[in-house]
């Protein structure tokens, strides 16, 4: 590879062909995106660079839950920036202990390990509850086993997908780390036949929503909550997706009124502005890790803390929590009100919703195009379901346009 020292500007650019040409000659190919050129974003509408203005029902897969560019978080953000951004952890900064406190205080937790993204909150949780297996719960040296799910969505990372049953997510990029055994999701009996004495964790999503929505069975989550109590196993949830009010409570544990040892939380822990997650848990189990052990150049960092404890204020001041429960039941009755030979299934829990096509519908794809010329803007997943999650600050008045759209494009 040979640089040219010089700096290149861009291109000009003067239309959404140039932008997307650009993207297609320079950009990796790991996205195929919907051919929608976005610059600029409030509250839950986005506009392309030709001016069309879209409602967004994706939200960044829940990172802008408190819509886009709050002013209370950009306030927020501004400010800190101007002060400072990045001390790294070799040093205190004025804006951690107070994320760590809030936190804490909002979710019941004893203990916060910040990072930066969901897939870095994940592989730090696999890093803990390995290290406690071996020193508290006794399992021998590197026998450690975490039980997850089928078709489950905990990130891209090479550890993570080991555990992936999406091969399109797995294919060429092996070999794999070990340590994982894989269940149906939704089945208990499942879940006690894969307990062994090596077993440190189960993780789970409570709603798995890459894989298009999916709710578990009634008592399931409280049923496994139940049985890694009794076990001496870590209760792993990935709130990453359905946290901070995504399904109408403020965590989606709440739903079966069960608490985990462990949660992960990222995305809407910003508001859309900056990537922060965080390893919440007890002392008891975070307190395996010592100095050295793990850590992260920008985890913690001020302009993070700042921007996130923003973004948790909004969230609970401004009622977004309550919202997203009304917002999302009638969001959804509407969905299945709509009279559509294509629609197998509507399902939802507050604003986290999905539309399943059946099968001869033509594929999901097709119709998220055809809402994005209607001024949707929805995601495909699994061939066959459109996944609907609009910001919590939607109002009724623009769930009623969104509904006409959908009937339009599903009728």
């Amino acid at each position: 590879m040979t640089f040219d020292t010089a700096f290149a500007p861009a291109r000009s650019f003067s239309s959404a062909h140039d932008f997307i040409a650009t993207e297609n000659e320079f950009g990796a190919t790991n996205y195929k995106p919907l051919d929608v050129v976005l610059s600029r974003g409030e509250g839950v509408w986005v506009w392309d660079v030709e001016g069309n203005r879209y409602l967004d029902c994706l939200s960044g897969y829940s990172a802008v839950n408190q819509g886009h560019c709050h002013p209370k978080i950009r306030e927020a953000m501004v400010e800190q920036a101007g002060k400072l951004t990045l001390t790294s952890r070799a040093f205190r900064n004025d804006q951690l202990a107070p994320f760590f406190e809030e936190l804490c205080k909002l979710t019941r937790s004893h203990r916060v390990l910040p990072m930066n993204t969901g897939a870095e909150a994940v592989e730090t949780a696999i890093k803990i509850v390995r290290k406690w297996g071996y020193t508290v719960k006794g399992v021998p040296q590197d026998k450690a086993e975490i039980i997850v799910f089928d078709k489950n969505f905990h990130g891209r990372t090479t550890t993570v997908v080991s555990f992936s049953t999406d091969e399109t997510a797995r294919e060429g990029f092996g070999p794999f780390t070990p340590g994982f055994k894989i269940i149906p999701f939704g089945d208990i009996k499942a879940l006690e036949d894969a307990v062994t004495p090596n077993t440190v964790a189960v993780l789970m999503e409570p709603i798995q929503g890459e894989a298009g929505v999916i709710i578990p069975p009634p008592g399931y989550v409280k049923a496994a909550r139940e049985l890694c109590t009794r076990e001496k196993i870590v209760f792993i949830l990935d709130e990453i997706q359905t946290g901070l009010g995504r399904t109408g409570k403020l965590l989606a544990e709440e739903h079966e009124g069960v608490e985990s040892d462990m949660t992960l939380l990222g995305k809407g822990l910003s508001g859309g502005f900056y990537p922060v997650s965080a390893v919440l848990s007890t002392s008891r189990i975070m307190g395996v890790l010592k100095p050295g052990e793990h850590g992260s150049t920008f985890g913690g960092n001020p302009l993070a803390c700042a921007v996130a404890r923003a973004a948790l204020r909004v969230v609970t001041e401004e009622g977004m929590v309550e919202n997203s429960a009304a917002m999302g039941a009638y969001f959804s009755e509407g969905l299945r009100a709509i009279n559509s030979h294509v629609v197998k299934e509507i399902r939802g829990r507050g604003l986290m919703m999905a539309i399943e096509l059946h099968p001869d519908a033509g594929g999901a794809r097709r119709y998220c195009a055809a809402l994005k010329h209607r001024g949707i803007l929805c995601k495909d997943t699994k061939e066959h379901t459109i996944r609907v999650s609009p910001p919590l600050i939607i109002k009724r008045a623009e769930v009623d346009q969104a509904l006409v759209k959908f009937a339009a494009v599903l009728a």
